[in-house]
């Protein structure tokens, strides 16, 4: 105990002199193991996030180092969460990154496969204080005892999963085990299919492996930045901690619907809405809907527009033409309009200038060149002349777009457009919307030609403005000796007034997380999706936009599959974008869910797929799952319900239907009904869907016969302890 408290002192020591150091001291501690360009090219990248990695140590002061590894003929390494070095010219390793091959062995090692090693040890400290130690013998031949030997070795894995919930995740670097660390490893290429159970640790897998590709391929990430996609605002702020622990602060997390720049989506749909709105059906059916927005003159009665010279006529033949010209180059709507514009504008221009230039007697046109030219411009100036080609050929927005097309949706069956129809102004974007209005905006496109033109005209000025700088030091040199040449070299001896130029440009000083969170366009690094199960088809569209390179890692479970709109098969989800080309691996051991409960979980499922085979309980608490018959005082059968199951430490979930939150919230501590859920509160009312992806210490289920099957299953695997039924209505048949 003595050396591992001496040895968490120095490693504290250090820290301190970090947030107190230089630049230089950060560079020194945070770079990964490497050496030649590829060391040079990360510690470039640490340095200039050094506020970054410096608030990352904040978050995880308090558990820096988590472990030791002795090897049998070798040096001892401590593992710890972050890698930190020695200030001492040579960069010695203090604490070894837990993502640094060196520290596999601490995961993976065995006594029928030790990997080198003759002891494992576990850390446990309190601040800078040293509590227990745990140690592992892995080479049986070695007499040497330390007194800290574990004799099952299971001692820090069921300490963790006994521990009492916060209401945030927190990391599992101490007690990754060997299938989830092939998972977080598995080399970055194509797409990883992670499936798993309640409880299997999929999600913590998922965040994990984010920490271990920033490591490996920070070059590449840290400029395109890791996306990760949860189910709800709720899970974000319950996985938002752990990645910040791991010395990693430059991810975005978000949900599907924050996936478009500048929308809040907050409104909320009918199941109907929310499925018809998913499917594949509406691409195609926005792709029509802007084609139609593309319009002609009826034959025969042709756009009017006024002018002094006569009136200008744009007939069926030349919107057509120019339409189709329009169209040929393939780009979307708005950029495509430019061509438009400009073939409307020369045939008008040509229309007009056979009339002012006709020859009476039949000869030549008498207009020149230039002539024609200035009546281009007339035309292209005149205000009508673009009111009529905004009636055939509009500008549009994402959002003006959609609102039209959900007030009369065209080309879906009368059913499903009677399940989407929304008068505008009626009701706010939803969820269900943002994946509609990110294929709106790929359809449309951006017409940034004018924004690109000031762009320009900008640069110019500042190259002109660099010119005479250079112009004005040129013109200022005087030598005292004419006849001989200068050595001295003036500033345009070195640089040209276009370099000299993009010197004073603005630099854009946000992080690629920041930069990406407000460019739709954006293509990420990698993107990580949990319960990807739940995404419709649309927002796979979506997503895949964001990851034109399919590098990807999605985790879910198809049998917790709530979503209308969801596709429960990885084929159907990855078949149009790569195929087969993906690896699917499964998660098979429950480290969460008691026995007890996971069989009463599975019941549920074997009611409507008999096969169904759940994930292996690691442990038994001996509490067994409760019912209650709540009578006529659903309420109060609850509030007696949380009364006894209210931990000392750790946190409650009452779930239960939206419906009945308003029925049943009266009573319970700190609870109001409809408002954003707090997790880090001892008693937390949640809906079904809610609860995805969480845990609490102990569960209580309200009227579970109102629960769709998937919902249920859900519900019923949140706990790590105890979990109880409340119910008025006849109980499902599994549950009885």
């Amino acid at each position: 105990m003595r050396e591992e408290q001496e040895f968490i002192g120095r490693l504290h020591a250090r820290v301190d002199a970090l947030r107190g150091g230089a630049v230089e001291g950060v560079e020194q501690a945070l770079v990964p193991v490497g050496t030649g360009q590829q060391a040079r090219l990360e510690r470039d990248i640490l340095v200039a996030e050094r506020s970054g990695l410096l608030a990352a140590l904040d978050a995880v002061d308090g558990s820096l180092c988590f472990g030791r590894i002795d090897r049998r003929d070798g040096p001892t390494h401590h593992i710890g969460r972050v890698g930190v070095r020695e200030d001492d010219g040579e960069r010695t390793p203090v604490l070894i990154d837990w993502r640094a091959p060196v520290a596999r062995p601490f995961y993976l090692a065995t006594g029928h496969t030790p990997m080198g090693l003759r002891r494992r040890r576990h850390i446990a400290t309190e601040g800078r204080r040293v509590t227990e130690l745990h140690d592992e013998i892995l080479d049986l031949g070695d007499e040497d005892r330390t007194g800290f030997e574990d004799p099952n070795g299971d001692t820090v894995l069921l300490a963790a999963l006994n521990s009492a919930r916060t209401g945030r995740m927190g990391d599992i670097v101490r007690t990754i085990q060997a299938e989830q660390d092939a998972i977080i490893r598995a080399p970055h290429r194509g797409v990883l299919v992670v499936e798993g159970g309640p409880g299997t640790g999929k999600t913590a897998v998922a965040l994990h492996r984010a920490a271990f590709l920033l490591y490996e391929r920070r070059e590449l990430l840290a400029k395109r930045a890791v996306l990760i996609v949860g189910p709800n605002p709720a899970f974000l702020r319950y996985i938002s901690e752990v990645l910040p622990a791991l010395g990693e602060t430059g991810v975005l997390l978000s949900t599907p619907a924050e996936l478009f720049p500048g929308v809040r989506a907050t409104g909320t749909d009918t199941a109907r809405a929310a499925a018809v709105k998913g499917g594949e059906q509406m691409a195609e059916a926005l792709a029509l809907a802007v084609r139609d927005r593309q319009r002609l003159p009826e034959p025969g009665a042709p756009v009017v527009v006024p002018h002094d010279d006569g009136d200008l006529v744009i007939d069926w033949e030349i919107a057509y033409e120019a339409r189709q010209a329009a169209r040929d180059t393939r780009l979307p709507h708005n950029p495509a309009r430019p061509h438009f514009v400009f073939r409307i504008i020369d045939a008008l221009t040509a229309q007009l200038a056979e009339r002012i230039g006709a020859d009476p007697h039949g000869g030549p046109n008498f207009l020149g060149p230039d002539d024609v030219a200035l009546l281009g411009r007339d035309i292209a100036r005149s205000k009508e002349v673009h009111a009529a080609i905004e009636e055939l050929w509009p500008p549009l927005t994402p959002e003006g777009f959609l609102t039209d097309f959900l007030a009369e949706p065209v080309y879906l069956p009368e059913k499903d457009a009677d399940a989407l129809r929304r008068a505008p102004g009626e009701g706010r974007w939803t969820p269900a919307d943002v994946p509609l209005l990110d294929e709106a905006a790929e359809l449309l496109g951006v017409d940034d030609s004018a924004e690109r033109a000031a762009a320009e005209a900008v640069r110019q000025e500042r190259i002109g403005y660099a010119q005479g700088v250079l112009e004005l030091s040129r013109g200022s040199e005087s030598y005292e000796f004419e006849d001989e040449e200068s050595e001295v070299l003036a500033a345009h001896d070195i640089i040209d007034a276009e370099r000299m130029a993009e010197r004073h440009e603005e630099t854009d000083h946000r992080t690629a997380a920041e930069r990406a969170a407000a460019d739709r366009t954006w293509a990420f690094g990698h993107i990580i999706v949990d319960e990807a199960q739940e995404l419709s088809p649309m927002a796979w569209r979506l997503l895949m936009r964001r990851s034109p390179t399919r590098s990807l890692t999605l985790v879910g479970d198809p049998a917790q599959t709530s979503e209308e709109a969801g596709t429960g098969s990885w084929r159907e989800i990855l078949g149009p974008y790569v195929a087969d080309r993906f690896e699917h691996v499964t998660l098979k051991v429950n480290y969460r869910t008691p026995a007890e409960i996971m069989e009463l979980a599975a019941g549920v499922v074997r009611e409507r797929d008999p096969s169904f085979v759940p994930p292996l309980s690691v442990r038994s608490t001996g509490e067994k799952p409760w019912t209650r018959d709540a009578g006529d005082d659903l309420a109060g059968a609850v509030a007696v319900a949380v009364a006894e199951l209210t931990p000392r430490e750790g946190r409650l979930a009452v779930i239960a239907p939206l419906t009945l939150h308003e029925e049943i919230a009266a009573p319970l501590p700190g609870v109001t009904p409809g408002a954003a859920p707090d997790l880090a509160r001892p008693v937390v009312l949640l809906g079904p869907r809610q609860a995805k992806g969480l845990e609490f210490d102990h569960v209580l289920v309200v009227e579970p016969a109102r629960f769709a099957t998937s919902d249920l299953y859900v519900a019923l695997t949140r706990a790590t302890q105890r979990l109880g039924i409340v119910h008025r209505e006849e109980l499902p048949r599994a549950l009885r």
